[in-house]
C-alpha cells in the first residue's frame, strides 16, 4: 500500500519567509484573544458610555464566561447594595446595547454581584489656565527641540481627555 505522508506545521529546523500569525503570538497573548480579553477590555473602557452615567454609577462589570464561538457570553456585575432593583429592571437593555455594540449576541444573560461598598471613581483633572501657563513657560527652558515638542502635545492630549 501506499505510505502516508505526516504533514505537520513544526519542524526541527528554523522556516524563513512567512509564518503563520499564531506562531508569532506569546502564549499567554493566544489564551487571551481565544477567551474574547479584548471584548471584555472594550467593554470596560465603554462602560459608561454603553449603559449610561445612571447604571455606570451603581454597577461595574466583573468577568464575562463565553463559549468558544465567543456568543451567548454571561456578564457579571458587581453592583452596589441597595441598588440592584435599579439594574435587574435595565438588564434587558444592558444586553441589547452591548450586543448592539459588538454587532451581534455577544451577551446572552447578566449576572448581578452584590458589592457592599462601593468603588471610588477617579476625579476629572482640569488643567487651569495658570497651570498651563506655567506648563508652558517650563517648557521654553528645555533645550531640546524633540523633548519640547513631545511635552506639549502631551499637554495637549491631557486637556482634551481629561482624566
Amino acid at each position: 500500500m501506499h505510505d502516508k505522508k505526516k504533514y505537520t506545521n513544526k519542524t526541527p529546523y528554523s522556516i524563513q519567509g512567512l509564518r503563520p500569525v499564531s506562531k508569532a503570538l506569546p502564549r499567554g497573548l493566544k489564551t487571551i484573544l481565544k477567551k474574547g480579553g479584548h471584548n471584555y477590555s472594550s467593554i470596560i473602557n465603554n462602560w459608561s458610555s454603553l449603559v449610561g452615567k445612571k447604571i455606570a454609577g451603581v454597577c461595574y462589570p466583573k468577568s464575562i464566561k463565553t463559549g468558544k464561538e465567543l456568543k451567548d457570553g454571561i456578564l457579571f456585575l458587581n453592583v452596589t447594595h441597595g441598588d440592584q432593583l435599579l439594574v435587574e429592571y435595565s438588564k434587558k437593555d444592558i444586553i441589547d446595547k452591548i450586543n448592539v455594540f459588538f454587532g451581534y449576541q455577544f451577551i446572552k444573560e447578566i449576572r448581578l454581584i452584590l458589592v457592599r461598598e462601593r468603588v471610588e471613581i477617579k476625579k476629572k483633572h482640569d488643567l487651569d489656565k495658570n497651570q498651563i501657563l506655567k506648563y508652558h513657560k517650563k517648557i521654553e527652558n528645555i533645550q531640546n527641540s524633540q523633548l519640547k515638542k513631545k511635552l506639549e502635545d502631551l499637554i495637549g492630549v491631557f486637556g482634551k481627555k481629561r482624566i
